[in-house]
């Protein structure tokens, strides 16, 4: 599995349910690196897309603890457990985990590669994912190239496991 996760310096990346940065590049990376592959992500992430529709020409993967919770075009999962029987139907270097902070948090042991867009900003968060930098056995792999969006400095990063 990877990981995919638009994150600031201090490692940030949202404040309520909005993200810290809209960088249209990274946008159309996102898309590159997903599109025909199967996205995996918590049930606050799903409903901060536009319309709460599923993204298209992917397989959306919802875990959420809400019983209830249902959506056009999406598997939801209510544990890791459900959730790892689905993925084995799967290739898991077609499985992108997306979002938001708790499903990074478990499922980034699973992972072994990270395409982290490093953002140079450093706004108010609440919401943050793992410091690659600090956690054991992750390792930047490649920093990429520095570019620019109306003023703010990004690389699009990958870590290996």
């Amino acid at each position: 599995m990877k990981t995919i996760v638009n994150a600031d310096k201090n490692w940030g990346i949202g404040i309520g349910d909005k993200l810290l940065n809209h960088i249209p590049a990274d946008m159309k990376f996102f898309r590159e690196k997903t599109t025909g592959n199967v996205v995996v992500m918590g049930k606050t992430t799903f409903l901060t897309f536009p319309g709460q529709k599923a993204l298209p020409n992917r397989v959306n993967i919802v875990l959420t603890t809400d019983p209830e919770w249902s959506a056009e075009n999406v598997i939801v999962c209510h544990s890791l457990e459900e959730l790892f029987e689905q993925l084995k139907r799967y290739d898991t270097n077609t499985v992108y985990v997306i979002g938001g902070s708790k499903i990074y948090e478990q499922l980034l042991p699973y992972c072994d590669t990270a395409y982290v867009t490093k953002v140079e900003t450093d706004k108010p968060a609440d919401r943050f994912f793992p410091n690659l930098d600090e956690t054991d056995g992750w390792v930047l792999f490649d920093n990429g190239e520095e570019h620019e969006h109306n003023g703010i400095k990004f690389r699009f990063t990958i870590y290996k496991k």
